[in-house]
């Protein structure tokens, strides 16, 4: 009986280590309160604000044209006007230029042209999740640098696109147009699946993945490019949610996603909350997250440092620009 007994006990023990391995903290990293400490980067910390509304582009067309922003990780959104338009990793629209061509490649947007169509460079620009990577390519520009190309279209920025989301430049001269995933024009249904496909997963992004924000560095977005936030008043061990009832309407929980459809984010700890309320929420490092009802679009950070306790994810969960 005692034999039993002990190894009972030790079954026992054994499960609650291997959940606290799961959901425990590093203390180095972390407080209890869940404030990061030790672990702020003041090249990536928001602006003033706190809402990183800063667009991360120079105010002169020369000065983008001199100085061409790299793509970083694609993604790709879906306009209700546009179709499935492909972005930056900071949600910036490329285009494409009639003028073009793709086959073979070859630009002819040049000087003034080129000021207000900052070229995109070829070099770090990865696909965006779900998408065809062999469309990624790149073409030698007159000056030889190397612009970055999809579906063999050179791809290009536009200078009064001044917020993630913008597309100001479609249509433009009736020679530019937002990208499509496999460098054709965006069209409503077109490049990208059905009509049912688009409603079932409009932005083509994994469940949950990482978006580079020009204020506050790489932060976690979800299905449809949203932000995604923790709220300082949770705890992941003991795994427990402050936020209910009227709460949960102005920053709704992140449902489960699996692990299999996540994109750059930490896998440990990784797991699905049975809320109190009976909702299931996902966690990250095992704190649950949430995104906020007043970010209205893809790349939208409104709820950064709202009431001192709400704050964007990094892709290891941890808070990203809370104060120390």
């Amino acid at each position: 009986m005692k034999t039993w007994r002990n190894v009972s006990l030790a079954v026992t023990a054994a499960a609650v280590m291997v959940l606290t391995a799961a959901c425990g903290q590093d203390k180095a990293t972390e407080s209890p309160n869940g404030q990061s400490v030790g672990n702020a980067n003041p090249a990536r910390q928001p602006a003033e604000n706190g809402y990183g509304s800063g667009n991360g582009y120079a105010d002169a067309p020369g000065e983008q044209a001199a100085a061409p922003r790299a793509a970083g990780r694609l993604a790709v959104w879906d306009s209700k006007k546009l179709g499935k338009v492909v972005t930056d990793s900071r949600g910036f629209t490329l285009y494409r230029f009639d003028k073009d061509t793709a086959s073979p490649p070859k630009s002819n947007c040049d000087g003034d042209c080129a000021k207000a169509w900052p070229v995109v460079p070829a070099g770090d620009a990865t696909a965006a999740p779900g998408t065809d990577a062999s469309a990624i390519g790149e073409v030698a520009r007159a000056d030889g640098t190397k612009q970055l190309t999809i579906g063999g279209w050179p791809m290009y920025r536009f200078a009064k696109d001044t917020e993630p989301g913008d597309a100001k430049g479609q249509g433009v001269g009736g020679t530019w147009f937002a990208s499509a995933p496999d460098g054709k024009k965006a069209a409503p249904g077109a490049a990208g699946g059905t009509q049912d496909d688009a409603a079932e997963n409009p932005s083509g992004l994994a469940g949950m993945s990482v978006r580079e924000d020009p204020e506050l560095g790489d932060i976690v977005v979800d299905s449809k490019g949203m932000t995604v936030y923790r709220f300082k008043k949770d705890s992941a061990w003991p795994m427990k949610t402050a936020c209910t009832g009227a709460c949960l309407d102005k920053w709704p929980v992140v449902p489960p996603v699996g692990k299999n459809d996540t994109d750059g984010i930490l896998k440990k700890g990784f797991v699905v909350f049975d809320r109190p309320d009976g909702v299931q929420q996902q966690t990250i490092d095992c704190w649950p997250v949430y995104t906020f009802s007043g970010d209205a679009k893809p790349g939208d950070t409104n709820g950064q440092g709202v009431g001192g306790t709400w704050y964007a994810v990094s892709p290891e969960g941890k808070l990203v620009g809370a104060p120390a």
